[in-house]
């Protein structure tokens, strides 16, 4: 993949790119990095930002990444304490849908990866009933020697958007490891979207959302899975924002 395209008001929260973008201004973006191809989305929350402090290879996934939103409410608010505030949550469920509504009218070809091998598929199907015109999809199980065929795969199917429904760090390692391979205008990392598409998990409601409590509402839903990243992650990410802060006095 080539070098990205500077993005417009790129800022560094963390150390790590933030672009002050709004909903509207992402979609435009995107559609540009879509043309120019060989570009990746990267979301900038508090797992991330936790997760990069040991992380070189992530690190490098969002330095180098084309468009970095403010994806969770905590980036937000730690953006406006620490002076350079985003506009707006613009998490990656909501950009993701608005490029799916979008694609018909645009003819975008779409690739769906990861998930489970039902979620996907119902994934897929979905859209396809919507008129986007899904060229491949697979699910997110495979074996490192089979990375390879998947690489081939998505690439063959020259896709302008390929969507992942991969867990962090590995969607963005895969990036990083194929991105001269993928052949592909705009990678997107989705995280639990699809769960959410297909119907296996709601999401939370718009009041939720707007008090920025969406991650309580998934909590709730998978409680197991989630305990470390937001319980735990959460208090480690204020105390970070609090040291930051401090430290520039």
């Amino acid at each position: 993949m080539p070098e990205s395209t500077p993005a417009i008001r790129r800022e560094r929260l963390f150390g790590l790119p933030l672009d002050l973008l709004t909903m509207a201004e992402s979609v435009e973006l995107c559609h540009r990095l879509v043309a120019e191809r060989g570009h990746w989305r990267a979301d900038l929350n508090a797992s991330i930002v936790l997760a990069a402090l040991d992380d070189p290879l992530l690190r490098e996934y969002m330095d180098a990444s084309a468009i970095s939103n403010a994806d969770g409410q905590s980036i937000v608010w730690a953006s406006r304490i620490l002076g350079v505030p985003a506009p707006e949550r613009v998490s990656g469920i909501d950009l993701f849908l608005e490029l799916v509504r979008l694609a018909p009218q645009r003819g975008d070809r779409v690739y769906l990866l990861g998930a489970a091998p039902d979620v996907v598929q119902a994934v897929a199907g979905n859209f396809a009933a919507r008129g986007v015109n899904v060229v491949g999809y697979r699910d997110g199980y495979w074996a490192p020697g089979e990375e390879s065929a998947v690489v081939d795969a998505v690439a063959a199917s020259k896709p302008d958007l390929l969507f992942l429904a991969l867990p962090s760090p590995r969607k963005e390692h895969f990036v990083l490891r194929n991105r001269d391979k993928l052949d592909v205008g705009l990678a997107f990392g989705v995280g639990g979207s699809f769960d959410v598409v297909s119907g296996r998990l709601k999401r939370a409601p718009l009041w939720i959302q707007k008090l920025g409590l969406e991650w309580c509402y998934r909590f709730i839903q998978e409680p197991r899975r989630l305990v470390k990243r937001y319980l735990v992650g959460n208090t480690r990410f204020v105390l970070l924002t609090l040291k930051t802060r401090f430290a520039r006095n």
